[in-house]
């Protein structure tokens, strides 16, 4: 039973070891520990600042981009109607002005049949006239007496031309 139950000498000197032992590492150990845990105490709670820190800059930043990217949607939208615009502005005119080249056009057309037609009415009085002044010509070259035989001469000749 000695083997269980210590004596009072071992308890002695194992309790001044122990106190021995606490004293040195109070005096040398435990500052030095207790530094560096609040040391790193102090870095844990400066990172989680800077992580909650970078966060709030993370979400600025996000909602900054998100309004950029509302804003580039916006303008793009705007820059697509106006091109819209400026397209159907341009197909309007291209139309307008082709009806107005259409109707230049059709006027040159009409006054050109015009032109020919009166050129055509000019030349038909102008063969009417030389037909007249042949058939006179030919009259008097004959002389003749007989009024009967002239208005036959005529007859003769008109059967001759023939007019369109």
């Amino acid at each position: 039973m000695s083997l269980i139950t210590p004596e009072f000498g071992l308890l002695f000197w194992q309790t001044l070891i122990f106190l021995l032992l606490f004293l040195l590492l109070a005096k040398f150990a435990w500052k030095p520990i207790l530094g560096s845990l609040k040391e790193r105490e102090d870095s844990i709670d400066a990172a989680l600042k800077m992580a909650e820190q970078a966060k709030l800059e993370m979400q600025t930043l996000k909602a900054g981009n998100e309004k950029l990217l509302s804003d580039a949607r916006h303008e793009r939208d705007q820059m697509l109607k106006e091109g819209q615009g400026i397209a159907n502005k341009l197909i309007e005119q291209a139309k307008t002005t082709a009806v107005e080249e259409a109707n230049r056009i059709a006027q040159q057309a009409r006054e050109a049949i015009q032109q020919e037609k009166n050129q055509a009415l000019a030349e038909v009085r102008n063969t009417a006239a030389q037909l007249s002044v042949d058939i006179a010509e030919r009259l008097l070259r004959r002389e003749l007496a007989d009024p009967a035989a002239q208005q036959q001469l005529v007859q003769e000749y008109l059967k001759d031309v023939k007019l369109n």
